[in-house]
């Protein structure tokens, strides 16, 4: 199957979310929660994105995670990862609450797409705060794609993007084998693994083109992680990227504000006074069409 029709196929059996002029929504991808060790490469950025969330969450934002949420190609138990990050699932379970959580899979965390996976792994949690089993996504579903639609028919396509990938879709169980048992341990020794679109600049060129063609085809703006590379350039809304939260120093975002896109930053700054704070930047904005 060539990525065109993978892509084509998640489009069909995406859901659709209804989009209004007071809709808002965060877009967050690739955070990559691990296990706390040295691996984990979302350990560095946790306050970052907790701070975020925060934000999100008290601004009455929708928070949907576009996939490659949890690594599970490098930790086996996603119990671990919500133990360590218990926090972090403390707060989405918020979202949850009030019907503002949507989450996707994507190649890393593509084991959540298995029929009961949610009702086994994330329907409770032990919850560190209050020392007690609490409920965290009873009932949620997982999806692998999701279309946001205005009123007067505009849509927006929402997926992973590893579809147009072949290494990372229809051939990402021997790519798990080979991350978890290979290039894991080698990459403590600064050997980088070739397929991953992340990591190899070339292979993330190919899978943007195609993800472009893809959107350009269909007419319809795509909206992806994979790559960890973001972008929004208002001169071409065929394709469009949320970047990552395993940036070395920051993590990235979009804010989807009835039909006003904005690519965001959040980092550490300071002020003058060298006091450490967490700063929201905007890296570009755009307006998707005239009317929602």
């Amino acid at each position: 199957m060539s990525s065109h029709s993978r892509l084509q196929r998640a489009f069909r059996n995406a859901p659709t979310i209804p989009m209004t002029a007071c809709s808002r929504f965060c877009l967050f991808s690739d955070c990559h929660r691990g296990d706390g060790t040295a691996n984990d490469n979302f350990l560095k950025n946790q306050n970052l994105y907790f701070t975020a969330l925060k934000h999100y969450y008290a601004e009455g934002f929708t928070y949907i995670e576009l996939g490659d949420g949890d690594e599970l190609w490098e930790n086996r138990r996603m119990s671990q990862i919500i133990e360590i990050h218990n926090n972090v699932f403390w707060l989405l379970s918020l979202f949850y609450r009030q019907n503002r959580l949507y989450l996707l899979y994507g190649n890393h965390d593509l084991e959540k797409k298995k029929p009961g996976y949610s009702d086994r792994v994330c329907d409770t949690y032990f919850c560190t705060d209050t020392q007690c089993c609490e409920e965290l996504f009873p009932g949620l579903q997982f999806h692998e794609s999701l279309v946001l639609e205005s009123s007067d028919g505009h849509q927006l396509y929402l997926t992973h993007g590893h579809q147009a990938d072949f290494w990372n879709s229809s051939g990402w169980k021997l790519n798990r084998f080979l991350v978890r048992y290979l290039w894991r341990p080698l990459e403590h020794f600064g050997v980088l693994d070739p397929t991953s679109a992340a990591k190899n600049y070339s292979h993330k060129d190919l899978i943007e083109k195609r993800l472009t063609d893809f959107a350009l085809s269909t007419g319809i703006p795509l909206i992806t992680g994979h790559t960890h590379k973001p972008r929004l350039t208002p001169s071409d809304l065929s394709y469009m990227n949320t970047g990552s939260c395993v940036h070395p120093r920051c993590i990235t975002c979009m804010e989807l504000v009835g039909n006003r896109l904005t690519l965001v930053k959040w980092t550490y700054d300071t002020r003058k006074d060298r006091t450490l704070f967490v700063s929201r930047e905007i890296l570009s904005q755009a307006t998707l069409w005239e009317k929602v």
